[in-house]
């Protein structure tokens, strides 16, 4: 099968153009970076490509190919760690040490950011202030140590914790630009 035929690419064309264009968003990549994986694939495949004989066989196929290179590119997007970007360890904090310090606009940010969080909940109604402190200490207290030095009971700390994260969110975002929409917003 001859598969740079033009009427085979006049054929799959809009129907990979529309594919593409509905799962770049939520993969993360353009569309026309899609179409063109696709096409490599399609060209990659040889003998595997789908028979032109059946209708269904080529749209089916496209499909598939287009959902498995959205696959990969979401994928890739998680492992590929942007050049210049600070980097932070899997518990969301920016790393301690030499790294850290090399750069003086990193350790300013991360200052800023700490200031800014220590603001935000010393601002906290009731006894969330005392409650987040203790969650956020260095001692990494457990949820008993946590209730008997703030003398409530361990079985109120879950909800308590949950409503002050609340407040703290809401006060945060008011501060702090939202950033944009991702995904698959229609």
């Amino acid at each position: 099968m001859d598969l740079l035929k033009a009427d085979y690419v006049d054929t799959l064309g809009p129907l990979l153009s529309a594919e593409a264009a509905a799962e770049a968003p939520g993969a993360g990549v353009d569309a026309a970076d899609l179409e063109q994986a696709v096409w490599v694939r399609l060209l990659e495949s040889g003998r595997h490509a789908p028979d032109p004989a059946e209708p269904a066989e080529p749209a089916r196929w496209l499909r598939r190919a287009v959902r498995a290179e959205a696959r990969l590119a979401r994928r890739r997007a998680r492992r590929e760690v942007p050049y210049g970007h600070r980097q932070h360890s899997p518990d969301g904090s920016t790393p301690a040490g030499p790294a850290a310090a090399a750069e003086p606009e990193d350790a300013l940010l991360h200052g800023e950011e700490n200031r800014a969080l220590r603001s935000a909940v010393a601002r906290l109604p009731g006894r969330c202030p005392e409650l987040m402190k203790a969650l956020l200490s260095p001692r990494d207290l457990t949820y008993r140590e946590i209730a008997g030095e703030l003398g409530i009971s361990q079985g109120s700390l879950g909800p308590v914790r949950s409503r002050c994260l609340g407040c703290l969110r809401r006060m945060l975002a008011a501060e702090v630009a939202a950033p944009g929409l991702r995904g698959k917003e229609r």
